[in-house]
């Protein structure tokens, strides 16, 4: 399915308040038990995929795990990214909070392969300089740790708009208030997987929703973004 932004896929004790979640909505909708197989961050949109028996979804958690699994993200990043990269760098799957003051923190290998896809320039001073430049981003992880993605972008000063964990305010607030987008502009728009019956090859999409479109209109960056 299409997971909006701003919604939990289960519930969590990390937020035991929130009522309303992706899991329960698909098997409300579908009249039946669905099997979560990976997930997306709260605030994240795009392809969340489900199965509808607990062996198929071992057979996709073995596939995430055995990264035979592709993700494709479209992002926005403050600044103008290198042409292509890799972003080789390990991160814990722990929260911030959790994490011990000195020693081992628990991390893992995490690696991001990305490309950009358009730039822009605006004639705004957000920060310290007399213009502001952004950039479309399409992202392939290769490993799927905690908040990868976001942790990734800030960690080459490039951080994710709308992140309001590792992104920067006076960007954040620049989109809210000028563009009129208060939504992390982070979406999964594909997933290529083996299909649990045969093993083939099958890939999903899912659409940009109308805040993260409407941005890229605006920025200039419309046709990029539906060509990709």
């Amino acid at each position: 399915m299409n997971k909006p932004a701003g919604l939990l896929v289960h519930r969590t004790l990390l937020d035991p308040r929130e009522e309303q979640f992706v899991l329960q909505m698909a098997r409300d909708q579908l009249g039946q038990r669905v099997y979560p197989v990976h997930r997306l961050d709260r605030p994240t949109s795009g392809v969340l995929l489900f199965a509808f028996t607990p062996e198929a979804a071992r057979f996709l958690v073995a596939a995430f795990m055995e990264r035979r699994v592709t993700k494709r993200y479209l992002l926005v990043v403050r600044g103008v990214v290198a042409q292509e990269g890799v972003i080789d760098h390990p991160l814990s799957d722990l929260p911030a909070r959790f994490l011990p003051e000195c020693g081992d923190g628990g991390e893992r290998g995490a690696v991001t392969a990305y490309r950009r896809l358009a730039t822009v320039e605006l004639p705004v001073a957000v920060g310290r300089y007399p213009t502001s430049r952004y950039s479309l981003v399409e992202a392939l992880p290769q490993t799927g740790r905690r908040h990868q993605l976001r942790r990734h972008f800030k960690h080459i000063f490039h951080p994710v708009i709308g992140d309001t964990n590792y992104g920067e305010g006076r960007h954040n607030r620049f989109f809210r208030e000028e563009l009129g987008c208060s939504r992390l502009l982070l979406h999964a728009a594909g997933l290529t997987f083996p299909r649990p019956a045969d093993g083939r090859e099958v890939s999903v999409t899912a659409p940009l929703d109308d805040a993260f479109s409407r941005v890229l209109g605006r920025l200039g960056w419309d046709a990029v973004s539906h060509s990709e």
